[in-house]
Formats: structure tokens, sequence, C-alpha cells
């Protein structure tokens, strides 16, 4: 997908969103294929521990998307923001860490299991800050909006 920035809040969101995309290609490679040899030197417990990260790590960066790709759709005026915030703050739905839990991971578990909470917390002190206020419109939508008031 690409989407052209606008104004140094489109560009934060564009690299965002290219850093969300690579971490999830990453973690999609590691966790599908990558650790499997990891994978099979856990033990049992170990292993359920991984697979639940693993879900985590998904679910989190499938949020981070969804975000980044909803304020790209506010910014270019696809959408309201009163329409984007729905009941269910999307950054409540994700269980807190448990650092201790990844005792005995791989380390290559643990980056990427680091990373997406990194880029998570980014993203949500970003979503914070914006709450309330209003984006600026579209350039090409106000162009619009005054054309159609005139006529």
């Amino acid at each position: 997908m690409d989407i052209v920035a606008t104004g140094i809040r489109g560009r934060l969101i564009d690299s965002l969103y290219t850093e969300a995309m690579l971490l999830a290609d990453e973690a999609r490679s590691y966790f599908d294929q990558g650790g499997r040899t990891d994978r099979e030197q856990l033990t049992p417990l170990a292993r359920v521990t991984l697979s639940c990260e693993s879900l985590k790590v998904t679910t989190r960066l499938m949020c981070v998307l969804s975000w980044l790709l909803t304020q790209r759709a506010i910014e270019l005026g696809q959408i309201a923001t009163d329409e984007a915030r729905a009941p269910g703050d999307w950054n409540d739905q994700i269980a807190e860490a448990d650092p201790a839990a990844w005792a005995g991971l791989p380390p290559a578990a643990i980056a990427l299991i680091e990373s997406s909470h990194d880029l998570y917390a980014r993203v949500r002190r970003l979503d914070s800050e914006s709450a309330g206020a209003e984006p600026p419109q579209s350039p090409a939508l106000g162009l619009l909006n005054r054309l159609q008031r005139a006529f």
C-alpha cells in the first residue's frame, strides 16, 4: 500500500506504518518458520508461552496498523474523527506485558516481543497526544468544500 504523506504528522504515520509492516513481516517469518529450530529446543511449557506471545505480537501489530490506517483516512478526509473513536478504545484491548513469562524463550523471539511493545507504546502515546485534536483537513477536500459553498 502506498501512502502519500502530507505534513509532519502524515510523514510520522507513514514511517510508523512502514516500521509496523516490516516488523509484522519479520514476526511472521520467525514465528511461522524461522524459529522452528528454536521451538524444538524449548520445554513444552515454553512452547505454549512462545505460541501465546506470538499471538500477542500479531494482535498488537494488527491494532497498530489498524490505528495508523484509520489516522490516514481521517487525515485524507475519508472519515470523521468521531467515527474513528468507537467505544472500546483500541489500546485497551491488549494484555499487559509480563517479561517474567519470557524467561527461557529464544533471544530472537524476545527481541520481536520487545519491538512490538515498543512500537505499540509509541503509537499509543501518539494517540493519547492527538486525542481531541482535530487533524487538519486535506487541501483537496478543503477546496472541494469551498467550491460547493460557492455554487
